[in-house]
């Protein structure tokens, strides 16, 4: 990777690094009333939607393509992410064990795509992992086992995403997140109907205040067309084995943020795991040292 694009990586790593934070604020409301996570994320992607589907392209890429990865990086990745912080996981844990899709999309990419990742890489995943598995010690006391295992099925649902979006090879990052993002309205529309009946659903929007409109500027503009639309991009140009490795900076960026706006205080541990994570990121995502090759210009 260029370092321009190394950069850009780190930037999705931070933005999405927040994005915990301001779920969570959002999910709690400002009245002291919890928000339906799946309303909130109805209303999440249909702003990521409207009014840009009338403007950007179809992403060129077959349907199938753009609604697996509706369905796998958005709907599956954050319908599941959004029930964990509803149901009691802590921001800055879910920052960490979401990113158990770094591993699984070196995995999956290398069964799927035949991407095989370099030694080099295969051992910064396997820091980063280790890690994640201290910080994962020294938070996981206050830890439910129910949201925890939730979140790890976002962390699955994100890395089939990512693979998908790889194997499709779309020029437009944007494009892809918009016309994705159609997925996912509908269907955690009727979730919500479902579980929190129309009554409630009616009575949320009704108290839609600022934490819920300031969480969902966040989401909409910094997380999604922001930063899935770098991410995606990225994801077109490399291999997966050479970008998702930058995305273990988010739990430390989470951790923080969690720290510094829900008091959510780091033990030893999860400070020493953060750091572990690091090394791991530096490992897999800096080459040995050989000429490089520049690419020809597009």
């Amino acid at each position: 990777m260029t370092r321009r694009d190394s950069l850009l990586a780190v930037l999705v790593a931070v933005l999405w690094g927040g994005n915990f934070v301001a779920i969570h604020l959002g999910l709690e409301g400002g009245d002291g009333e919890d928000f339906p996570p799946f309303l909130f994320l109805a209303i999440r992607f249909v702003l990521v939607a409207l009014p840009l589907v009338f403007l950007v392209p179809r992403p060129k890429a077959s349907w199938q393509a753009v609604v697996a990865v509706g369905a796998f990086m958005s709907l599956g990745q954050f319908g599941l992410l959004y029930l964990a912080l509803a149901t009691g996981m802590p921001a800055g844990l879910a920052s960490l064990v979401l990113q158990a899709q770094v591993v699984l999309t070196i995995v999956i990419a290398a069964v799927a795509l035949d991407e095989r990742p370099s030694r080099r890489q295969a051992a910064g995943a396997l820091v980063g992992t280790a890690g994640l598995v201290v910080v994962a010690v020294g938070f996981g006391a206050g830890a439910s086992i129910v949201p925890l295992v939730v979140t790890v099925g976002a962390a699955l649902s994100w890395a089939i995403g990512n693979v998908v979006a790889r194997a499709a090879k779309v020029e437009s990052g944007l494009s892809l997140v918009v016309w994705s993002a159609l997925v996912v309205p509908l269907p955690c529309l009727a979730v919500s109907w479902v579980v929190d009946g129309p009554d409630v659903m009616v009575e949320a929007m009704a108290g839609f205040g600022w934490a819920a409109l300031l969480s969902t500027l966040y989401t909409v503009v910094g997380a999604s067309l922001v930063g899935y639309t770098i991410f995606n991009g990225l994801m077109a140009k490399h291999p997966a084995s050479s970008v998702v490795p930058y995305i273990l900076l988010v739990p430390p960026v989470g951790m923080l943020s969690a720290w510094l706006v829900l008091g959510e205080v780091p033990n030893v541990l999860e400070a020493v795991g953060a750091l572990v994570m690091l090394v791991g990121v530096t490992v897999a995502v800096t080459s040995s040292r050989r000429p490089a090759v520049v690419a020809a210009p597009s």
